[in-house]
This record gives structure tokens, sequence and C-alpha cells, in this order.
């Protein structure tokens, strides 16, 4: 086990938190691009809100400002440079707090009691809260009598997963969460690293109200949006219905602005008028793919040869949970199929990843010339090297 900054022991003798009024202690497993910057978010914020609270009488349990059991936060990455990272930050940042990291889910789930998930894909949710030293053997296991835990042993939990994944895998592990006494609710998000590190993501929130209404005080330390879309799955059903449409857009933003181009248009002037018509979406505004469509004042990826953004290959992966969502009812996407195909033409034409090669004197990871790690407008040099005639 690897502990970090100063690690806080706990003293029993404040009680334990009764059903109603559940002191929160914050737990976080995965902290990767977006985990790292929303588990920043949430423990400055919290520990922020937390000490403005003190010193009210009129604060109410599940408020933002509800009163955490103390500065220490766990944490679990499989990463030492993620997990030095966030360590860094909290000790820069949050006077007096503490990082506590362990080595499992287990532990995590053993040592705090509100606890969120940001994870790759169905696999590592499975992993995580169904697999070995995972979530669920916590949840079924008497807790090792310590001091860390003696405050916290009836408290009921509360599991929020931000991971995009596949609908009926996530609620079944919502299943399984419940028969164990826990609540849990899916809450993907959108607005990539940018909203992450600004706290501005939209969240998308699917499970029991009142496992919503437990959550949805910390999700709003970490976006400026928290939509309540009703059962388990919902949230991920709304998110991947979002992100459907998103693939299709930038594709056809792509084909638009290839077609204009080829044809002898100006990128920006052509942006300019789609953007003030009726072809108008987010990837014209915001996500341009051509390098100077959107002038000096913005910066899409397109501007760095497409480094940055959200990777081709999580569209893909998000593209694909979409259309097998779509098969398990029965239904026809045939724009979203021609769609994935190309994505996954253009990432196959990358070939095998190379083995990685650490870079000297721990110079940091270099940027990856591959397609499939590159912003998803890239779609945009893949169309345009398809055009351009053999050699």
């Amino acid at each position: 086990m690897v502990f970090a900054t100063r690690v806080s022991r706990a003293v029993a003798g404040g009680g334990a938190a009764t059903a109603r009024q559940v002191i929160p202690r914050l737990g976080f497993i995965g902290l990767g691009n977006m985990g790292l910057q929303m588990a920043q978010n949430l423990f400055l914020k919290a520990t922020s809100a937390s000490a403005a609270s003190s010193a009210s009488s009129t604060t109410t349990p599940g408020s933002p400002g509800h009163l955490l059991a103390r500065r220490e936060f766990v944490v679990c990455d499989p990463n030492p440079d993620n997990v030095l990272a966030l360590v860094n930050f909290v000790s820069n940042n949050i006077e007096g707090a503490d990082v506590l990291v362990v080595d499992t889910p287990l532990e995590v789930a053993r040592r705090a009691n509100t606890i969120f998930t940001v994870l790759p894909s169905s696999p590592q949710v499975q992993a995580v809260y169904l697999g070995g030293s995972g979530v669920v053997e916590a949840l079924h296991s008497p807790t090792p009598s310590s001091p860390v835990s003696a405050e916290f042993d009836n408290e009921p939990k509360i599991f929020v997963d931000s991971t995009t994944l596949d609908v009926h895998i996530a609620r079944d592990v919502a299943a399984k969460m419940s028969s164990a006494g826990a609540g849990m609710v899916d809450a993907p998000m959108s607005g990539g690293v940018v909203g992450a590190t600004a706290g501005t993501l939209s969240f998308m929130v699917g499970g029991p109200q009142e496992s919503f209404d437990r959550a949805k005080p910390f999700l709003e330390h970490m976006g400026s949006r928290v939509v309540h879309c009703g059962d388990s799955g919902n949230g991920l059903i709304a998110k991947l219905c979002n992100n459907h449409i998103l693939g299709i857009n930038q594709v056809a933003i792509a084909e638009g602005m290839l077609l204009g181009t080829s044809l002898g248009l100006a990128p920006d002037l052509l942006a300019k008028i789609i953007n003030t018509s009726t072809g108008r979406s987010w990837p014209s505004e915001v996500n341009n793919p051509v390098p100077g469509a959107l002038g000096p004042e913005k910066s899409p990826p397109c501007e760095r040869d497409y480094a940055g953004g959200f990777a081709s290959k999580l569209m893909l992966k998000d593209m694909l949970l979409a259309a097998h969502a779509a098969q398990s009812v029965g239904l026809q996407t045939p724009v979203g199929e021609k769609v994935v195909n190309l994505y996954s033409e253009m990432i196959e034409a990358d070939g095998p990843p190379a083995q990685a090669t650490p870079p000297p004197n721990g110079a940091g990871t270099q940027p990856s010339g591959r397609r499939g790690d590159k912003d998803f407008s890239v779609v945009f040099d893949y169309l345009r090297h398809l055009s351009q005639p053999p050699k």
C-alpha cells in the first residue's frame, strides 16, 4: 500500500451517523484524463463548502455545503503518476487535507461512504465492483476492526459511476449494489477534459431518487448541469444517444468542410456561413475540423494536429455501445452504422500499436501520431486522405 502526503487517522468518539444524516467521506477510483480533473474539483469544492457550512446552523443533510467527515480522501488508481498528481494538487490547494492511497476498490469501499468511479469501459466496471478485492466484497464482508473505519461501519454507501459502458451491464451492477445494501447511480458526463478541468461538465444521471438526491450536491462540484433521467441505466442511455448524434454530426461537418474547401471556398468563410445557417452544430461551432476555420480566437484540436480533445477510439467505443443498445430493442441505425464503419476503418488503418518506449530522462509521454489517439475531428484528415489520388 502506498501512502501519500500526511495520512490522517480517525479517532472514534463522534458516533456513527444515522441513515437519515450521513456525514460524507469521499472516495475516488480512476484518476485518468477525466477522473483526475474531476477528483481535484470535487475535493477542493467539497472542502470549501464544508468549511463554509461549519459556522452555519442552517445546512441540511445532503446539501452542497454539508459537512465532510474529515479532510481525508481515499483514492485508488493503478497509475502512480496519476496518484502523485492528485496528491500534489491536494497538498498545494487544500490546507490540512490528506490523501489516503489504497491498492484495491475493496479498501476504498471500506474506508469511504460516498465513492466515485471513472473507468474506461464495461470490463473495468465489472472488475472494480464485482471482481476479487472489489466493492461488492467489501459490502458483503465485515469491516476489519480499525480506528479508521470505526465511525463508518453502519452507514449506507452511495456509488456514483461516471463510466460510459454497456447499459445492461450498468443495470446489473446497480442491482447487485442495491442487493448488498448500497445506493448507486450511473452519471456519465459530457464536456470532455476541458469541462472536467473547468468544473462545467453536464451529468446525465440514472438511479433511484434517493440516490440521486445524495449524489447531486457532489456532482455539482464537478459540473454545471446535473439532470436526473430516471431509473438506473437511463443516464447512460442519454449519454449514448448524445454521442451517437455527435459522432454523426462530426463526420457530416468534416464532409461538408472538405467539399467546400476542395471547391475553392475559404474555410473561415464556409464555417461562418454554416454557423449562421441551418447546418450549424457543436462540431461546426466548437470542434470544427479544419485549421483556421474558427479564426485565431478559438483553438479546437485541429489547430494542434488534433491533439487533445476526445479520442477517436473513445468515440468509436461509445457509438458501438449505442449500436448494441439499438440492436437490443430491434432498432436499425443505418447512418450510425456507416459512421461506426468509417471510424473503425480509420483506426484500423493505423495498424497495431507500436511497443511503447519510455522517453529519455522522464521527459513525459510523447504525442501519438495515430488517428485513434487523436480527437475524433481527425476524421476530416482521414477523409481528405481517402480523397487523394494514389501515388
